[in-house]
């Protein structure tokens, strides 16, 4: 999900002087590189396979030898925080706003299924694109233009 949204934010949180480009093998699921350090953040370009962001030492790449890119990613805690809200949204509400239809239970005596618009999430309009217009003021501040 951390790729999702730092790809509609247009920021990957990467220094464009640390970005490492040449050619790079991915072995048994993993790659070595000795210019991070365990837990942070990469992003992969150019890959085949294996084009995504993943914390390092990352386990069950596809295996391939590349040429591209490693972006080291300085991940700030409160956007972490915030991928971390917006992930528990989406397994709640998720399904839910793909569904063109909402269920309603009416003083517990019957329910019924409706074609749904707009609903509100936690006093956030939530449009058909859910957790980008429900999380749209916080991940503002990371916001880059193209």
């Amino acid at each position: 999900m951390i790729d999702q949204i730092c790809a509609h934010v247009h920021n990957y949180f990467t220094d464009p002087d640390d970005i490492r480009a040449g050619d790079f093998t991915i072995s048994d699921g993993t790659i070595d590189l000795p210019f991070l350090v365990p837990g942070q953040y990469f992003r992969i370009v150019n890959s085949m396979f294996n084009d995504a962001v993943w914390q390092y030492p990352p386990d069950g790449m596809t295996d391939e030898t590349f040429t591209g890119e490693i972006w080291p990613m300085k991940l700030p805690r409160s956007f972490l925080d915030t991928v971390s809200e917006i992930e528990n949204w989406q397994s709640k509400y998720g399904a839910a706003m793909a569904s063109p239809f909402q269920s309603e239970n009416v003083i517990g005596v019957y329910s019924y299924t409706k074609q749904g618009g707009n609903t509100s999430v936690n006093g956030t309009a939530a449009e058909a694109d859910g957790w980008k217009s429900a999380f749209r003021a916080q991940l503002n501040r990371w916001r880059k233009l193209r």
